[in-house]
């Protein structure tokens, strides 16, 4: 089980080194879509390529960075559900979650969209706009993320196993930035609560 670990935190290391990486896409497409918004207005120009790469730069973030919002467990889960079961039967959901949807659904669509993106290489195909970028790279992105989608969930698979038989403290429901937020939050409404001239802090 050591060497598992050891294998599933050089995945985590990974995935966070690459998410981290392409959540800097973000400003670039922001400074890209402000500097054709400038130029449109200035000088009436434009090109479609300007506008496709935007959401190139999009789909690379949204597709690179999902295996590192998974290994920082801040992928979306129905709180109020979760938050009544036992600690037992979250990790039992969690691993059957992830060996009989994640993991197949991962491998299924890394082989569909491998022939997807073969196909498009092939004929080279190119955008159906006047001066577009070609669409076969973009599609290149899609077998790639989900193949270390699958990688990442081998790696949380690992991690509840070994939770599971106590060789490694459980993680909370949530780390990364959600709990601060959301002790923040609760912290100002404590604070809102309790002031003097808070009729509703008065009344308690």
């Amino acid at each position: 089980m050591n060497g598992l670990l050891a294998a599933s935190r050089v995945i985590d290391r990974v995935s966070g080194t690459i998410g981290r990486s392409v959540a800097w896409l973000i400003v670039a497409a922001a400074v890209i879509s402000a500097a054709n918004a400038v130029v449109r207005k200035t000088f009436d120009w434009s090109a479609n390529s300007l506008l496709e790469i935007q959401w190139w730069l999009f789909a690379a973030v949204f597709l690179l960075a999902s295996p590192w919002t998974l290994a920082a467990n801040e992928h979306i889960r129905i709180d109020v559900v979760s938050s009544r079961l036992s600690t037992r039967t979250r990790n039992l959901i969690e691993l059957m979650g992830h060996v009989f949807f994640l993991l197949p659904t991962a491998a299924m669509i890394v082989y569909t969209s491998w022939i997807f993106f073969a196909t498009s290489f092939a004929q080279n195909e190119q955008s159906p706009n006047a001066g577009g970028l070609p669409l076969w790279p973009i599609k290149a992105l899609i077998p790639i993320a989900f193949a270390l989608l699958f990688v990442q969930g081998l790696s949380e698979l690992i991690k509840r196993i070994a939770i599971m038989r106590g060789d490694m403290a459980a993680t909370p429901p949530h780390d990364g930035y959600r709990d601060l937020a959301v002790a923040m939050d609760a912290d100002l409404n404590k604070q809102v609560r309790d002031a003097p001239d808070n009729p509703a802090g008065d009344q308690k």
